[in-house]
C-alpha cells in the first residue's frame, strides 16, 4: 500500500504536470500543520496501477455502481483502482454491460462472491442488500478497511437491529469494532478504524443539522418532526411495482409510516448526543423525481433562544466543512444545487409560532446519502484528504 496511507487528511491534493498513461500529483501540506512542503509521487491513470486496490460486493444495484459514485467517482480517483467487483446476479458480464455509462472504463469482469479472492485487494466498498453482509464480511481478512453501505451494521443494539429488520443478526462480535461513518461528525474514530458502517441516506440529511444543535443545548429533546422527501432512487433497483414509472409519476406518497427502519438510526445519532433516549416524529414520502432528498424538521428550541442563534451554531460547526454548507440566511436549500454532488445544504427559518424553528436539510441521496460519503470515509481510513475524488461540483439543470 501507498505511503500516503500515513497521511493526515489535514493536506490537499493538487494536479501537477500531465505524462503519457500517468499523472503527477503534489501533495501540499495545509499551513496549519508543520509538513514539509510538498511530497511528489507518481499515479498512473490506469485502473488496475493504482497504488490502492479497491473491491466492490454487489457492484450492479443503485447504491454500489450509482452514475457517478463509486466506480465513475473512482474513476478520476488518483490512487483507489478497481481490481475486484462482484455482483451475483450478474456474475461473468461485464460491467458496461450493466451500466452502458460505464464503457470507456477498464474494469474487472463481474464476479460471485463465493469466487472472489479478497487477499488481492486492500479495501473493500460492501454494498449488498441488507441481512446478506454480516456473514460475507465476518469471513474477510482482518488487514482489509472496509465501508459497509448496508444497514447491517448501524445499530449498536442487536436485538434493536433484529426489532427493525426482522432477522438475526449473525455477525454480533464484529459489533464492538464498528465506527459510525457520519463523517463531519465522527471522524476522529473514523480514522482509527477497521469496518466502517456507513449511514443510511435519511440519518445523514437528519443528523448534520440537528446533533450540532442538541449538542449546544439550544434545541429541546422532545417533539422533533421529521417531514423527509426522496427521489425513487432510493428504493434500489430491484423491479417492484410500487416504483413504476406509472405509479411515481405525477403524485407523492408516504411509506414506511412510524415504522421506517431509519427511525433507530435517527434516535441512536440523536440519543448519544443527548446521553438520553431521544424519540422522533418521522415520515418519509417518495417523490417523482431520480434522485435528491430533502428533510424539513421543525424544532422547540430551548427557552431563551432565538433562531439567529440556531442559524450561528451550525455556521460555526460547519464553517470549515467543505461538504456542509449553511446557506446565507434566508436562502431556501434545493435538491437540484446538490444533485449529483457530496454537499449538504442547509439553513434555519423561524416558525410562525412562537418558541419553534424550521430546519430544511438538502443532499443527493446516492451521493452524500450513500457513496459519496462511503469514499469520504475510506479516504480517511487510508490516510489520504477526505474530499479527494469528492470535489465534482453539483450538476444544474
Amino acid at each position: 500500500m501507498s505511503s500516503l496511507s500515513t497521511l493526515s487528511s489535514s493536506v490537499r491534493l493538487e494536479q501537477g504536470c500531465w505524462f503519457k498513461g500517468e499523472r503527477k500529483i503534489r501533495v501540499v501540506a495545509d499551513k496549519r500543520v508543520k509538513r514539509p512542503s510538498s511530497i511528489s509521487f507518481r499515479v498512473s491513470a490506469n485502473s488496475a496501477e493504482k497504488d490502492i486496490r479497491i473491491g466492490l460486493l454487489g457492484a450492479s444495484g443503485y447504491t454500489g455502481a450509482e452514475v457517478r459514485f463509486i466506480v465513475r467517482l473512482l474513476a478520476n480517483h488518483p490512487h483507489f483502482g478497481v481490481t475486484l467487483m462482484t455482483a451475483d446476479r450478474k456474475a461473468g458480464q461485464s460491467m458496461d454491460s450493466v451500466f452502458p455509462h460505464l464503457r470507456a472504463q477498464k474494469l474487472p469482469r463481474l464476479i460471485s462472491v463465493k469466487d472472489a479472492d479478497f487477499s488481492t485487494v486492500d479495501a473493500l466498498f460492501c454494498c449488498l442488500p441488507h441481512g446478506t453482509t454480516q456473514e460475507i464480511i465476518k469471513g474477510l481478512p482482518s488487514a482489509l478497511k472496509i465501508v459497509d453501505l448496508s444497514a447491517d451494521f448501524r445499530l449498536r443494539d442487536i436485538s434493536e437491529y433484529e426489532e427493525w429488520y426482522g432477522q438475526p443478526h449473525k455477525a454480533v462480535e464484529l459489533q464492538k469494532d464498528v465506527v459510525y461513518g457520519l463523517t463531519e461528525l465522527l471522524r476522529d474514530g473514523i480514522k482509527k478504524a477497521r469496518l466502517v458502517a456507513n449511514p443510511g441516506c435519511y440519518p445523514t440529511s437528519v443528523q448534520l443539522p440537528l446533533v450540532p444543535l442538541l449538542k449546544a443545548n439550544l434545541i429541546k429533546h422532545e417533539n422533533i418532526i421529521i417531514d423527509a422527501k426522496s427521489g425513487v432512487s432510493g428504493a434500489g433497483r430491484g423491479a417492484k411495482e410500487a416504483n413504476l414509472y406509472s405509479e411515481i409519476a405525477e403524485g407523492i406518497s408516504s411509506y414506511g409510516v412510524t415504522r421506517h427502519r431509519h427511525v433507530p438510526e435517527i434516535e441512536q445519532g440523536l440519543s448519544d448526543v443527548t446521553q438520553s433516549k431521544v424519540t422522533v416524529s418521522f415520515t418519509p414520502h417518495l417523490m417523482p423525481m431520480i434522485r435528491g432528498m430533502q428533510s424539513t424538521i421543525y424544532v422547540e428550541m430551548a427557552p431563551g433562544v432565538r433562531t439567529e442563534d440556531l442559524y450561528q451554531q451550525l455556521k460555526s460547526s460547519y464553517e470549515d466543512e467543505e461538504f456542509v454548507k449553511v446557506l446565507e440566511e434566508g436562502v431556501v436549500p434545493r435538491t437540484h444545487n446538490v444533485r449529483g454532488s457530496n454537499y449538504c445544504f442547509m439553513n434555519v427559518f423561524p416558525d410562525r409560532i412562537p418558541g419553534r424553528a424550521i430546519i430544511i436539510s438538502v443532499i443527493d441521496n446516492l451521493v452524500k446519502g450513500a457513496s459519496g460519503q462511503a469514499l469520504q470515509n475510506l479516504n480517511i481510513m487510508l490516510g489520504l484528504p477526505e474530499t479527494t475524488g469528492l470535489l465534482h461540483q453539483p450538476l444544474f439543470p
